[in-house]
């Protein structure tokens, strides 16, 4: 019988794909950061939001770093879907895999950005991409000026009394009002909050599911717009 055991944890490194596309002639525009829902990738993504790539700017898909495997064999492997994060109920593990998901997209940030004139950074999240770019904004609120979710909550609780230094952000919540796999109505709670922190922040609902629609494209659009977003 052993008489000494010992459990830790060890590190893995796995490639993580991103592609990043310039669109417009000007050299200094906006960065646009994209992370799709759960169990999809930056391909399902790109075509999906193809309308905002008429935007001038440097657009950032990122793939998330979980895969999902793909028990019926049908996909290569940079096919699979993602995860952004571990969820198993557990609100503690919750906020510490969302936190090394945001230490990932903050490390590669930094370093694609390096040579590149940005004059303000807008995230685009979906889904599980939605709730991830929700904490990044509030805990990293110095690389954002813009924040869109769709069909995702802003965990506002997860930073009490630190979500005032994040006001500058401007947000767009959208969610569909036949949405049955993330109720609505705790996303509006928490724009609500944020409204009366300070932030301005908007709770839009649209006659959509959970699927990422064109309907849900076309707000975000027409609200990049009114922030003076330029198109090609």
């Amino acid at each position: 019988m052993p008489t000494k055991s010992r459990t830790d944890t060890t590190s893995f490194v796995i490639d993580v794909p991103y592609k990043l596309i310039e669109t417009g002639l000007t050299e200094e525009k906006p960065l646009i950061i994209y992370l799709h829902g759960f169990n999809q990738n930056i391909e399902y993504l790109e075509k999906k939001v193809h309308r905002m790539l008429e935007f001038q700017a440097y657009h950032l898909f990122i793939q998330a770093p979980y895969p999902i495997y793909d028990k019926k064999q049908n996909r290569q492997v940079e096919q699979w879907g993602r995860a952004w994060y571990l969820y198993d109920g557990d609100q503690e593990q919750f906020l510490k895999s969302m936190e090394k998901a945001s230490e990932f997209i903050q490390k590669l940030v930094n370093d694609i950005t390096e040579d590149l004139k940005i004059n303000r950074t807008c995230l685009f999240g979906y889904s599980m991409g939605a709730y991830l770019g929700g904490y990044f904004a509030l805990s990293r609120p110095e690389y954002l000026t813009e924040l869109i979710t769709i069909g995702g909550r802003i965990k506002t609780e997860a930073f009490e009394g630190k979500r005032a230094k994040a006001n500058h952000i401007n947000i767009l919540a959208l969610h569909g009002s036949n949405d049955t796999s993330v109720y609505p109505e705790p996303q509006k709670k928490c724009v609500e909050q944020l409204q009366k922190d300070g932030f301005k922040a908007e709770f839009r609902l649209v006659d959509a599911g959970h699927k990422l629609e064109d309907v849900f494209i076309n707000e975000t659009v027409e609200w990049l717009h009114s922030l003076d977003y330029s198109e090609r």
